[in-house]
């Protein structure tokens, strides 16, 4: 069931990079729609399914796209009563139709007959309909299930979104500030998709639950403290989210050793950064690097890391981050091997292993981040809610210090 819902997952976030990339290219609308509605079926086997606006005057659906009927009107209308207007914007989500109760959101008045359809999924802008989603029979006329549902909620939001975008070419004024509207609406779905990802990854063993959240959380603050631009620390977060995406591959039983891997064991532990890469690599996401720092959150700047003993010039920044973030959670974070360590405990090992190890510009940044915690001054605590910051602002200081006299005290550092 964990590899199911796993898998589900993996189509529905490979449909949403589609969909992303799908709405910034730039061609006629009626193609766009075509290959998103392509998109949204292949994620959730459905052999049949049609893209409709919404128009309030008069109240109706008119098809743009469709796909995999046997026969079909070139247009598809269907005219809307105020109650199946009424049912569609107020519906919480896409729901599973059928004979008993289609007439609850469609009209039996168009060119179609409503009872081809096994699934309606309204698309919403800011609580306004402008458009719907019809989906017909799934492979082996299997029915929709929830976890289904749940995908297609999180797919036609791109969908509604790109539809919205569409309509408000009437007016170029109106178009620029809701598309700086959208954009940030994008950012957030990704975001949550993302998140939804780093939970599945962490699934397998409670040990590490959470752990992928948190490294994708202090990844983007670290790169905040770091003065980076917002584009690159969403591509930071997003992987810190995945870092870890190829641990779907290991054995569990690794996990949940209590002493240390032999070689075999750690080959197979290891590997996760080559796995990761290659699930990530085929997908186009809105940032560069994501499959890379994949690969790379395990190499280390003296070149004792893998898969590819890569150094310290060699290794991407946004991969440096991560590495050090994944390693504070980890040192901070119950294992079957060892206890947790506190959180000065964590800061003054990483500090020893800088720069051996790790990239001093990032240690800097985590040890700002835990500064602003132990002082109060951060808007959102960096810390998760499990960890107790135990260690006074001057302690932080002089292991600010510390990295810095590492680094003037004829030890070289590249970027």
């Amino acid at each position: 069931m964990t590899k199911n819902n796993f898998r589900r997952l993996l189509l529905t976030f490979e449909a949403l990079s589609d969909l992303g990339r799908e709405m910034t290219v730039a061609r006629e609308f009626p193609e766009t729609a075509r290959i998103m509605l392509t998109s949204l079926c292949e994620a959730v086997g459905a052999r049949e399914g049609v893209l409709f606006t919404y128009s309030d005057r008069p109240s109706m659906l008119t098809s743009v796209s469709h796909l995999g009927f046997a026969t079909f009107p070139q247009v598809v209308f269907i005219p809307l009563l105020p109650k199946h207007a009424h049912a569609l914007v107020s519906s919480r989500g896409p729901v599973a139709v059928g004979s008993t109760n289609y007439e609850l959101y469609l009209s039996p008045n168009g060119n179609i007959a409503p009872e081809l359809f096994r699934c309606l999924a309204p698309l919403r802008v800011a609580g306004k309909l402008v458009g719907v989603v019809a989906l017909g029979r799934r492979e082996d006329d299997a029915a929709y299930e929830s976890d289904h549902l749940e995908a297609i909620a999180t797919l036609v939001n791109y969908m509604a979104l790109a539809v919205q975008n569409h309509v408000l070419t009437q007016s170029l004024e109106t178009r620029i500030a809701e598309n700086l509207r959208l954009l940030g609406s994008l950012h957030n779905f990704y975001d949550n998709a993302l998140e939804a990802f780093a939970a599945a990854i962490d699934v397998k063993e409670p040990a590490i639950h959470g752990h992928s959240l948190r490294v994708g959380r202090y990844a983007a603050a670290v790169a905040e403290s770091m003065g980076m631009d917002m584009s690159a620390v969403a591509g930071i977060k997003a992987a810190g989210y995945l870092h870890d995406v190829g641990m779907v591959a290991v054995d569990r039983h690794i996990w949940q050793k209590p002493s240390q891997l032999d070689p075999v064991e750690f080959k197979e532990m290891a590997d996760h950064t080559i796995v990761g890469h290659r699930i990530l690599s085929g997908i186009e996401f809105p940032w560069p690097k994501v499959a890379e720092v994949v690969r790379s959150h395990h190499e280390r700047a003296d070149g004792s890391g893998y898969p590819d003993q890569l150094r310290m010039s060699e290794i991407s920044q946004p991969a440096r981050i991560v590495a050090v973030c994944d390693t504070f959670d980890a040192m901070t974070s119950q294992r079957p091997y060892r206890r947790p360590l506190q959180v000065g405990e964590a800061l003054s090992e990483i500090v020893r292993l800088t720069p051996q190890k790790y990239d001093p510009v990032p240690v800097h940044g985590l040890l700002v981040q835990v500064r602003r915690d132990s002082t109060g001054t951060n808007k959102q605590p960096f810390l998760d809610r499990r960890l107790v910051c135990n260690i006074s602002p001057s302690d932080i200081d002089n292991l600010a210090s510390l990295v810095q006299y590492k680094l003037t005290s004829g030890r070289t550092y590249h970027t």
